[in-house]
């Protein structure tokens, strides 16, 4: 699912440079002024936030503290205010970063992707998870879900159970025959295929959002074991 930026400007030229930017990656919504901004926001789900300073009736200031009442969502200021006390003040009222008019789309592109970065970083510390590949794969065990690059995979339940127990030992290589036990507790009826099945699953559903990552690896002749993704465990 594609990031939802909202990009709050007064000036229609602004907005649309920001738009030919940001709309191959990022799904973008704009707003002209605060009260259109603020009803987005409590309205629908925004990722992150570029705001304009100098904004008729109320002002990039005004909108960041009113959305800070409410929300952690990262906020992007953008103006052409280049005074260091403007870009300390928009940092304590609660903006995460700060750009000049005029910038380069690298810089702004840049800096966008590590916010979001830090915001996922930052939801899922909130929880137990375990981490790998500087978050390239994320695993939560309290809402049981999965991340890849930030985006959910959609597991079934015995699918999630199967990575998270091949991912919470990551070093271990564990039979069909143990994996049939932990995870159905199947000891009577053998059917190997079940395992197969799962992983292979698992396997496809990962390959959707990073083409070439395996997150389980078979070790032939023995079982499977999780494949982080730097290969360091």
């Amino acid at each position: 699912m594609e990031k939802r930026i909202l990009v709050v400007d007064d000036e229609w030229n602004m907005r649309n440079l920001l738009r030919i930017y940001l709309e191959e990656e990022y799904d973008v919504i704009e707003a002209e002024d605060g009260v259109q901004a603020l009803a987005f926001i409590s309205s629908i789900h925004v990722d992150l936030i570029i705001l304009d300073i100098m904004l008729p009736n109320m002002d990039g200031w005004k909108i960041c503290k009113e959305i800070r009442k409410e929300k952690h969502t990262p906020i992007l200021m953008l103006t052409a205010r280049n005074e260091l006390k403007d870009k300390i003040y928009g940092l304590d009222i609660g903006a995460d970063d700060y750009l000049e008019k005029p910038f380069e789309p690298e810089e702004l592109m840049a800096r966008i992707k590590a916010l979001l970065r830090r915001s996922i970083i930052n939801e899922h510390y909130s929880e137990n998870a375990l981490m790998f590949g500087d978050q390239f794969i994320i695993i939560k065990t309290e809402s049981r879900t999965v991340f890849v690059k930030g985006e959910k995979v959609d597991l079934t339940p015995k699918e999630y159970e199967l990575l998270y127990l091949l991912a919470n030992q990551p070093q271990r290589v564990f039979t069909r025959d143990l994996l049939l036990d932990v995870i159905w507790g199947m000891r009577d009826m053998r059917d190997l295929r079940t395992v197969d099945s799962h992983i292979k699953n698992i396997r496809i559903k990962v390959k959707e959002l990073a083409s070439t990552y395996n997150p389980i690896q078979t070790v032939w002749g023995v079982g499977y074991k999780f494949n982080p993704v730097d290969g360091s465990l």
